[in-house]
Parts: structure tokens; sequence; C-alpha cells
């Protein structure tokens, strides 16, 4: 699976940017698919997966109640919503797919992804 995300930006405190990846390959709707994020110097951390059917998600708890993934098997593509942005958030985001097929979204961490996109950076002033 090859992946292409798309749609970050610079965004004031508050405000929202939703987030694509898109993909390509014939096993994208078999697999789950998350969204990670990276700050210079410190870990790529978890923000959100989701299963390949859609029924399971994980969400990392810095986003919350404020970022949702969704996505669309018929559009190869994977979204995450980003509502109430903060400073914080500030990073630069990937989407991965999981290297195995189905499975939920509860049980993974990054290293059960094996594809990854190449980042959007998304920066939020204050």
């Amino acid at each position: 699976v090859q992946l292409q995300a798309s749609g970050g930006g610079l965004v004031q405190a508050g405000g929202s940017l939703r987030l694509s990846c898109a993909a390509s390959g014939r096993t994208f709707s078999t697999r789950g698919m998350g969204w990670f994020r990276q700050v210079p110097g410190k870990e790529r951390e978890i923000v959100a997966i989701i299963s390949w059917s859609s029924t399971t998600t994980y969400y990392g708890d810095a986003v919350k109640g404020r970022f949702t993934i969704s996505r669309d098997n018929a559009k190869n593509t994977v979204y995450l919503q980003m509502n109430s942005l903060k400073p914080e958030d500030t990073a630069v985001y990937y989407c991965a797919a999981t290297i195995l097929e189905y499975g939920s979204a509860w049980d993974k961490s990054e290293a059960d992804f094996g594809s990854w996109g190449q980042g959007t950076l998304v920066t939020v002033s204050s």
C-alpha cells in the first residue's frame, strides 16, 4: 500500500483541519489505518487508529474528544478531522497502514504498521 497524506497547514488555536490520506493498492480496504505525529526531537506518537471495517477506533489521550478518524474504503482514503486545535498539536502528521489484514484498532502499536506516507505538517499558532 502506498500512501499520500495531505491537508496540513497553519491554523489558529481553536480552529479545525481535516487531513486526508489517499492509498493505492488493492488491499487498503482490509488493513487497519493509523495517524501518527512527530515533533522534532521527540518520539512519534499514535494519534488515532481505525480498523479495516471502521468498527473499532482508538485515540491517543491527547486528542480524545477533539479528533475523529474515519475512512472511505470506496475512495481508498482515510481522514483525520481535527477540531479545537492547540499549539501542542503542532507536528508532522503521518498516515500508515497495518502490516497484517483485518483485526481491531485496540491492540495496535507502531510496530504493527508497515506502510507510511510522507507526512504533512500541521502548525497551530497561539
